[in-house]
């Protein structure tokens, strides 16, 4: 017989798993959805962030199983129950996608910061791959801000250099 997760095991490994499988679901939406300067670079970064969130949502579930937990990220649940805001349908320009996916990469690696100290006093296991994930989380949105000052940074040059002419 499996044995019963803590209710700390269960809460962390269950609310990462949640907005994992969200962010996911919701890069794929901009994916498909974004527009406009810089959509290549952004368009490809997402890809990048999504194949990381399906690979840890993939290891939270399976610790989750392992410690006698029943994963369940059905899109009831997901919708449910994830810490990320929603992503509004239709068209997204490329600079509003870098700033809300940095909030929300930075909203889940909170989260899950959020239970780790009463985690690693019952689970070190679990601790140690929540803190992986959120570190992964947290390089991702490092990333997008990054990218979000080349983003940002033409623009104001080409403001500048017009008021310069019509100065």
């Amino acid at each position: 017989m499996a044995p019963k997760p803590l209710k700390i095991q269960e809460t962390s490994l269950q609310e990462a798993l949640v907005d994992l499988v969200d962010l996911a679901l919701q890069g794929k939406q901009a994916h498909w959805n974004i527009h406009g300067r810089h959509f290549r670079s952004v368009h490809l970064h997402l890809d990048e962030i999504i194949a990381e969130a399906r690979l840890a949502a993939d290891e939270v579930a399976e610790r989750l199983a392992t410690v006698g937990g029943t994963p369940d990220a059905r899109a009831a649940t997901v919708a449910k129950s994830s810490g990320l805001d929603e992503l509004e349908a239709g068209p997204l320009p490329a600079d509003e996608v870098v700033r809300l996916f940095e909030e929300r990469l930075m909203t889940a690696s909170e989260r899950i910061k959020g239970h780790l100290d009463d985690l690693e006093e019952k689970d070190h296991l679990s601790a140690d791959l929540l803190i992986g994930v959120a570190t992964k989380l947290e390089k991702q949105a490092w990333m997008l801000r990054a990218s979000a000052e080349d983003v940002a940074a033409p623009a104001a040059a080409a403001g500048g250099a017009k008021s310069r002419k019509s100065a």
